[in-house]
Parts: structure tokens; C-alpha cells; sequence
């Protein structure tokens, strides 16, 4: 068995063909790249119970947004373990292990979601699956840095393009599979036809002589149903959602591919070079044809500039990855309801995972020629400018509902991702420049624990400062109410808004359905904040790019 995993038994034969480890490293980024698509869980998951919509005991946003967070700290921690590792072993093993956890953490977090134990989706998905993830994201890269050192930026592009557009298949996949095992809560009637009763913040229905929870479907809530049902009482508890039964189904078939991925590795022999193959001249940017050790390399100045950079471009886009879908909802779906449904945010996902995968391959290929260190002054500057102009098309929108500013918005964010995805898989090669070939691999995991931090900054960013948003635009609606208005809709006092917002009988969108004509929605506003925020990382990134100099000669490993 142990000779089945070894780094001898997939040395390529003399005349192998190199371009045949591009499908099998975009394979395996394809299965673990669908971690961008959890956003589309998101609804499913905070409906769990409610079915039709968020009864008192779902899960929250925030709490499910985590799970995403955890999936990538534990990424980049696996990478940096692993990374070293993956320089002795070779990458057979390191992608089979990966199989494993990838497609078991979704089989554990499936389970969680059943038994509604938030903790073994956390454990599942986020540390099994986050290693999984790990694993898998740093054993293509290295490979192909080897099989390509003519075309770096193109070879990591090819491999890492596949992980921005895992989410755009799988949107192809979890939508349907959700409606095929979705059951509808039982119905029982309109609004104005069943009596109700609220009790510490909860809608609460007599049935069958004992009080039963239940929640209530208003006109505003009906485009954000998974599948479109009347307006009107639901009794919380009965139906599916369907989201269980998907995370099995595709934690089966990711496992499947990924392992047959894994058994098609192969690596160049010891000083293998392409025929033609001419060294870059040191003298010109920061290509070096020297090899810093792993552990020297956390010894420079240039790692740290690197893992900065990293770290704040990602922390400006994780964020919004995680909270996709919600945020387009929030922002236009109340302005403009007959374009922006919950189809539509379900389709902007497979854009921006589109456009992500394409900007890795084409900022990876571009930086080929114009400098890594080029690219990225592009990916900062062009950004910071990008980042600032959502809130101003949110503003707008929510004066004078147009469809120019979604254009806008639309077009806005679809860059930012070309620049999102471009960063992490230009970030191999700026490696390869820096510190030489031989242990790119493993320098790579370790640059990965970046990606670890900023998958804690970013959602914790934008759900912190969206439920703060969410919490004052309340507040502000209900002061505009009278309060016999506001006891006669939801069956009791201002006074008691706190428990009624934490039961979630109170949102906006309820509240806006009976504020003063003319009250201007908050909802697409809830992300101001943090746009401006992410535009003012940004800022930091580009500066440290500015002063990235050669790695001092002192570091550089003696030639054999």
C-alpha cells in the first residue's frame, strides 16, 4: 500500500506528455472549489426548520456564514502543515487524503443538519472539509509549477482557475438538488383566516388543542421562498428543505472524482526542463533562477509583504463571496423585484464564479508578461476604486430604483472577482519569482495561512457590520410606526422589538409593508460600510507591492 502512495511510483516516463496534469489538477480544484458556492446553502440552512422561511429556532446568518470561515482558516492551517509534507511525499497522497475529508466533511455536515447539530456541521464541512480543501488546493500547484517553469503564471492559472469556478458547476448542482428533495411545509391558510397568538416573540397557532409554532409567508417574503408557495401561515417543523440529503449526494461525488484525480498524478523527474527551455535573466524584475529554503523563507521581508497582500485581498472578497447571494437580495431585491428574484441572485453566484475562474487564468497568463508585481498594482489600485463606487450604486438604487445601477453594481463586482481570483493564482508564480522553484510548494501552504486569517476578517466584517446596520434601519423603521399600528401586526408592543427581532417576527421587510408610503427601504445600504472598509485594505495592499524588492542573496540556497 505504501508503495502505491510513493513520490517514485508516479515519476513520468521519458516523453510523458505535461499537458495532461492540467485536467487532473483542474479536476480536483473544480470538486474543492465549490466551497464558493456556499452562499447558496445559506438560505436553505437558516430555513431549516420554517421551511418557507426563518422560524425562531433556525440557525442565524451569522452562525452558518462561520462554517464557511472555518472551511478556509482550516485550509490555510492544512496547507501549512501539509505543505512541507508534500515535498517528501508527492502529491498522490496528499490528494487522496484530501478525497477523503472533502468528501466525508460533507457527509458528517450533512448529518449535523438532519439532527440539527449546528456543531458537526461545523466540524464536517468546516475542519474535515477545510482540511480536505487544503490539502487539495496545494497539490496540483506545485506540480505544475515543475512541469511549466516556462509559463508559471499560465501553470498555476490553469490549476487554480478550476477553484473559482467549482462554484459555477456546482450551482448547477445545488439548486436542483434542493428542489428535487424539498417538501413543503404544511399550509395552514391566509394571514386574515387563522388566529394568532404571539408569545416571547413568537407566532404561535392553536392545532389540535396545544400551541404550535408557526411562520408567516407576507408578499414581501414570497420571491425568497426555494420554491414559490402562497402567501399566508405555515406550520414550523413539517417539510424539507432539502439541504440534508444534497450534502450527501455531493459529498459522494466529490470524493469519486477527486480520487481518480489523485491516482492520475504524475511528476517530472529530478532536473527536468522542456525542451527549449531558456532561464529568465536575473537582472531584469524579480525572476530568480535561486532556491530559498521553506523555513529561511519566513526569514525575509518579501514573505511577510506577500502574505499581507494576500491576506487583504482576500479579506476584501471573502466576505462578499460568503454572503453573495444575500447581499444582491438585500440590495435590489426590494427595489427591483420583477428582475432581481431569487433565480437571479442564484445566477449572480455563477457570475461571479465565472468571472472568477476566468480572471485566474487571465491575470495568471497576463502577469507572464507584464511582471507579477505589475499585476498586482492593478489588482489594488483598480479595486480601491471599485469597492468604493458599490455603496454609491446602493445609495442610488434605493432613491431612484433603476436598472443602470444594478448594471453598474453588476459589472463593478464582476471585475473585483477577475482581480479576486487573479491574486490567488498569480501568487504561486510571485512566489516562484521570489524564492526559486524548489520548495514553492511547500512556501506556498505556508503563505496559505493568509487565506486562513482573512477567512476569519472578512465575514466576520460584513456580518458584524450588516447585523448593525440591520439592527439600527429596525429601529429607525419602527420609530416612523404608530404604535397601534405596530401591536396590531405583530401582536405586541415597541417595547418588546429586542425579543421580537431575535425571534425574527420583526425584519425590514415585514416593516416596510406598512410604514409610511413613501419611507425609503435601508436594506440595500446594509453594506456600505463595509465596501468602504474593504477599499481601505486595499490601499495597504498596494503599498506594501510598492516596496517588493529581490530576496538579499544571503538567503539563497548554495548550488549542488
Amino acid at each position: 500500500m505504501a508503495e502505491l502512495f510513493s513520490k517514485q511510483r508516479i515519476v513520468a516516463k521519458e516523453g510523458f506528455n505535461r499537458w495532461l496534469i492540467a485536467p487532473v489538477a483542474l479536476g480536483i480544484h473544480l470538486c474543492i472549489g465549490s466551497v464558493y458556492a456556499w452562499s447558496l446553502f445559506n438560505p436553505a440552512l437558516i430555513a431549516r426548520i420554517g421551511v418557507v422561511t426563518s422560524a425562531a429556532d433556525d440557525w442565524t446568518l451569522k452562525s452558518v456564514v462561520w462554517i464557511f470561515t472555518v472551511a478556509i482558516v482550516f485550509l490555510g492551517l492544512s496547507a501549512a502543515f501539509a505543505g512541507k509534507w508534500l515535498e517528501k511525499v508527492g502529491p498522490r497522497l496528499i490528494a487522496t487524503i484530501a478525497a477523503f475529508l472533502w468528501g466525508g466533511g460533507f457527509i458528517i455536515g450533512g448529518i449535523g443538519i438532519v439532527t440539527g447539530q449546528l456543531w458537526l456541521l461545523y466540524v464536517g464541512y468546516g475542519v474535515l472539509g477545510g482540511c480536505g480543501l487544503g490539502l487539495g488546493y496545494i497539490s496540483p500547484v506545485s506540480t505544475l509549477i515543475r512541469w511549466f517553469p516556462d509559463r508559471r503564471g499560465m501553470a498555476t492559472g490553469i490549476a487554480i482557475m478550476g477553484f473559482g469556478g467549482g462554484a459555477m458547476i456546482a450551482k448547477f448542482m445545488i439548486g436542483p438538488m434542493m428542489q428535487s428533495f424539498y417538501v413543503a411545509p404544511e399550509y395552514l391558510g391566509s394571514l386574515d383566516s387563522v388566529q394568532l397568538v404571539t408569545e416571547a416573540g413568537r407566532r404561535m397557532v392553536e392545532v389540535a388543542g396545544e400551541l404550535r409554532e408557526v411562520v408567516v409567508i407576507g408578499a414581501n417574503d414570497v420571491a425568497a421562498m426555494l420554491v414559490p408557495g402562497p402567501e399566508g401561515v405555515y406550520l414550523a417543523g413539517t417539510g424539507n428543505i432539502g439541504v440534508a440529503q444534497t450534502f450527501f449526494t455531493l459529498g459522494a461525488v466529490y470524493f469519486v472524482i477527486m480520487l481518480i484525480a489523485a491516482f492520475s498524478y504524475r511528476i517530472p523527474k529530478e532536473g527536468w526542463l522542456p525542451e527549449g527551455y531558456i532561464a529568465p535573466d536575473e537582472t531584469k524584475g524579480l525572476i530568480t533562477e535561486h532556491d530559498v529554503h521553506i523555513d529561511e523563507a519566513l526569514k525575509t521581508p518579501q514573505f511577510w509583504q506577500l502574505w499581507l497582500m494576500l491576506c487583504l485581498n482576500v479579506t476584501a472578497g471573502i466576505g462578499v463571496i460568503a454572503v453573495a447571494k444575500t447581499m444582491m437580495k438585500d440590495i435590489f431585491g426590494g427595489v427591483l423585484p420583477d428582475i432581481v428574484n431569487l433565480e437571479f441572485a442564484a445566477t449572480y453566484v455563477l457570475m461571479i464564479s465565472a468571472f472568477n475562474m476566468g480572471g485566474r487564468f487571465f491575470w495568471a497568463s497576463i502577469s507572464d508578461y507584464i511582471g507579477r508585481k505589475n499585476t498586482y498594482f492593478i489588482f489594488f489600485g483598480l479595486g480601491t476604486l471599485l469597492y468604493a463606487s458599490i455603496p454609491f450604486a446602493a445609495q442610488a438604487v434605493s432613491v431612484a430604483p433603476s436598472i443602470t445601477w444594478l448594471v453598474m453594481f453588476y459589472a463593478a463586482t464582476m471585475l473585483i472577482f477577475t482581480m479576486y481570483g487573479g491574486a490567488f493564482a498569480t501568487i504561486p508564480a510571485y512566489l516562484a519569482d521570489i524564492f526559486g522553484t524548489k520548495y514553492v510548494g511547500g512556501i506556498h501552504g505556508r503563505l496559505l495561512t493568509a487565506w486562513s486569517t482573512a477567512g476569519v476578517l472578512g465575514p466576520l466584517a460584513i456580518t458584524s457590520l450588516r447585523e448593525s446596520a440591520t439592527a439600527k434601519a429596525i429601529q429607525g423603521l419602527a420609530d416612523k410606526l404608530d404604535p397601534s399600528t405596530f401591536q396590531a401586526t405583530f401582536g405586541a408592543g415597541i417595547d418588546q422589538l429586542d425579543s421580537l427581532m431575535e425571534a425574527k417576527t420583526v425584519t425590514i421587510a415585514k416593516l416596510m409593508e406598512i410604514v409610511p408610503s413613501g419611507t425609503i427601504d435601508p436594506t440595500p445600504s446594509l453594506y456600505n460600510q463595509t465596501m468602504y472598509l474593504m477599499a481601505g485594505l486595499l490601499i495597504v495592499a498596494f503599498i506594501a507591492n510598492f516596496f517588493m524588492k529581490p530576496v538579499h542573496p544571503s538567503h539563497h540556497m548554495a548550488k549542488e
